[in-house]
């Protein structure tokens, strides 16, 4: 193998401290997530994500960018033509839209989000509100979806602990 192929050891410093971790939340994955996905335009999604949502850029290419999604790492790629399609699922009373992706934010990041979000003049698909209320699962969410048609959902607990609550939702 090239020498410039090698691995490098894994940074500590990359690794996120376990005690920011509600205490509730103890199996939660610590380390940042990685989720690549298609648009149908690298320079439209790169004032999307980078303009609207204010993500910080990081590695890019001709037909990809990375993004700093609240420390988790997103990766645009172009596919010319590109435009997502989803269902519908009723979550609540609400057309939750299927596939999405999304954070679990605590409750004033998603307050100082969902205004960055309208002040934007970014369209709501689910406009922010409080769902399942009284439940172990009450949480805020929002929905709204990129240029190219996916669809990203932000949520605040109101209990973080209850993030991972098994229970069946009637």
């Amino acid at each position: 193998m090239d020498s410039r192929k090698r691995l490098r050891p894994y940074s500590r410093a990359a690794i996120l401290v376990t005690s920011q971790v509600p205490s509730g939340l103890a199996n939660a994955v610590t380390a940042p997530f990685h989720l690549a996905f298609p648009v149908r335009d690298v320079v439209e999604a790169r004032d999307f994500y980078g303009g609207k949502l204010k993500c910080t850029e990081g590695r890019s290419a001709a037909s990809w960018v990375d993004f700093s999604l609240f420390g988790h790492q997103i990766v645009c790629h172009e596919v010319k033509g590109y435009n997502a399609a989803s269902s519908h699922n009723d979550v609540d009373g609400d057309p939750v839209p299927v596939p999405h992706f999304g954070l679990a934010l605590s409750v004033p990041q998603f307050q100082s989000f969902a205004d960055q979000i309208e002040e934007s003049g970014i369209s709501f698909i689910i406009k922010p509100h409080l769902r399942f209320e009284g439940q172990p699962g009450e949480q805020y969410t929002m929905f709204f979806k990129d240029p190219s048609g996916n669809a990203l959902e932000f949520k605040a607990m109101t209990k973080p602990e209850n993030l991972f609550a098994r229970y069946y939702v009637q």
